[in-house]
């Protein structure tokens, strides 16, 4: 179970997390999780390239061990780099010290200001711990989110989930996965037109 639309309940809640940019511009925000990885991760800098857009990246630090070269990339090519964790662990089921660890462990690789919580779950004391120890660190959710990785829905379902929601300073999901793929590839030359031809900037964040 997901929402497409960040809910304004979990926005009142978590309050110092970064939920969308200023509406006031016709800008957008791309993001993609869950990589580097061969194949997808490079599907997706090779089509950014073509629609000269940017985007920021949010990283596993296992796939960074594992991919370098992938990873080298997304940088060489000027997009932002954001820290996900070193295993992928979801913040609500992972004890406060345990989590800090794993976003140390991954921040050595990223060297980012930027954060997103896998699954967006993460207890306050994580935030505060982060906020704490990490001053500059800024915490990305988002408030629309693909559904990509719902292996349940249609291709063309996932295009209408990003292109009906996003709106002047939406930050959108992407995940630059296996799992993610076969949506992936339908949407996103398709999203980056209709945003183009919309008259929208890709903003980094």
């Amino acid at each position: 179970m997901y929402l497409v639309k960040s809910p304004l309940l979990l926005k009142w809640y978590y309050p110092s997390l970064t939920w969308n940019k200023p509406r006031s511009e016709k800008i957008i925000y791309l993001t993609f999780d869950d990589g580097p990885i061969p194949d997808v991760t490079t599907f997706v800098l090779k089509t950014l390239k073509s629609f000269d857009a940017k985007a920021t990246f949010f990283c596993i630090g296992d796939n960074i061990v594992k991919h370098p070269d992938v990873f080298e990339l997304i940088k060489k090519e000027g997009h932002h780099i954001g820290n996900h964790t070193f295993n992928h662990l979801k913040g609500w089921k992972t004890e406060d010290k345990t989590y800090i660890k794993n976003f140390k462990a991954c921040q050595q690789f990223t060297q980012t200001h930027l954060f997103r919580p896998p699954y967006g779950r993460i207890k306050k004391s994580q935030v505060s711990e982060i906020q704490s120890a990490f001053p500059e660190t800024e915490i990305i959710m988002w408030d629309v989110l693909s559904g990509d990785f719902d292996i349940n829905l249609s291709p063309q379902k996932c295009y209408e989930n990003v292109i009906k929601n996003t709106r002047n300073g939406s930050i959108i999901v992407f995940h630059d996965s296996l799992k993610a793929f076969e949506r992936l590839e339908y949407v996103l030359p398709l999203a980056l037109k209709f945003f183009k031809e919309q008259g929208y900037e890709f903003g980094l964040l």
